[in-house]
């Protein structure tokens, strides 16, 4: 493994408290196991298992742009005491923090659970192209 392989997976594996502090983990493939979007599903349902280890709501969300993982976070609610810190909204933020840029049209946003209409009215706002829920992935199209 080189060194820099050694270093995303510090960063990916490093606390919630990094990304806070402005440490941002590089975007990664969602392919590892069979399609883009299960494997962001996975990814989500992992975050949602991670923000209730934490004791925050179970909720979790990733955005997608093609086959690769740009924004993800779990619910962040209860832990940051902010009550706009949804995971929807969250991942949002992360993408556009790694993309550099408010623009997430041709993104797809994942998510455990349907969001709610603040966050998809931030995925409207963002540009995003389509919603996908649930473990069954249920395409919600672009939101409203």
């Amino acid at each position: 493994m080189s060194t820099q392989t050694d270093l995303r997976r510090a960063i990916l594996a490093a606390p919630v408290g990094w990304l806070l502090a402005g440490v941002v983990a590089p975007a990664r493939s969602a392919t590892a196991d069979g399609t883009p979007l299960a494997a962001a599903m996975r990814r989500a349902q992992a975050l949602r298992d991670q923000a209730l280890q934490a004791g925050d709501q179970g909720y979790g969300a990733v955005v997608l742009r093609g086959d690769t993982i740009v924004g993800e976070a779990p619910s962040r609610v209860v832990t940051a005491t902010d009550p706009t810190a949804h995971a929807e909204m969250e991942a949002i933020r992360d993408a556009a923090r790694r993309l550099r840029t408010r623009d997430l049209s041709g993104c797809v946003l994942v998510s455990t659970s349907r969001p709610c209409r603040m966050c998809e009215t931030a995925a409207y706002w963002a540009g995003i192209s389509s919603m996908v829920t649930g473990a069954a992935l249920t395409d919600l199209g672009p939101p409203r």
